[in-house]
């Protein structure tokens, strides 16, 4: 029961990785399955199903659809996030902004419209009802 070893057999994994250098500029759309970190600028969109980085030196004006992102540096534009958008206390974003979870440190400049995706909106009106009827 115990003698049996149990080993776990690590297969490679080839972590796919797209990166946008300091000082490069590029203007157009990118369509990827693979992470992308971003440390230049890019005017344009991106749809991938990995996660965004923008680097403290990353500039990005336009539109992102994405599973996780990280910001450091600036973002203008429409931003999509599915599961979790964590803000940098360097961050700054403009636009509109949709999220499953939302992580800001202090000190991000945050001005954008923002809406949680999944989360109900629950009235305190009817939460202070429902537990003044409890105690009675």
């Amino acid at each position: 029961m115990f003698s049996e070893s149990k080993k776990t057999k690590m297969e490679p994994t080839n972590a796919l990785n797209n990166r946008i250098a300091e000082n490069t500029r590029i203007k157009g759309d990118i369509t990827s399955e693979a992470d992308i970190r971003i440390d230049g600028e890019l005017e344009g969109s991106i749809i991938t199903s990995g996660k965004i980085v923008i680097g403290k030196t990353g500039t990005v004006k336009g539109k992102i659809q994405c599973e996780n992102a990280d910001i450091e540096g600036a973002f203008n534009g429409e931003l999509k996030v599915n599961d979790i958008l964590a803000l940098k206390s360097s961050a700054v974003i403009e636009g509109d902004v949709v999220v499953g979870k939302l992580a800001v440190e202090p000190g991000a400049n945050f001005n954008a419209s923002c809406t949680m995706k999944g989360a109900g909106i629950k009235s305190l009106k009817d939460d202070q009802k429902g537990q003044s009827e409890k105690s009675a």
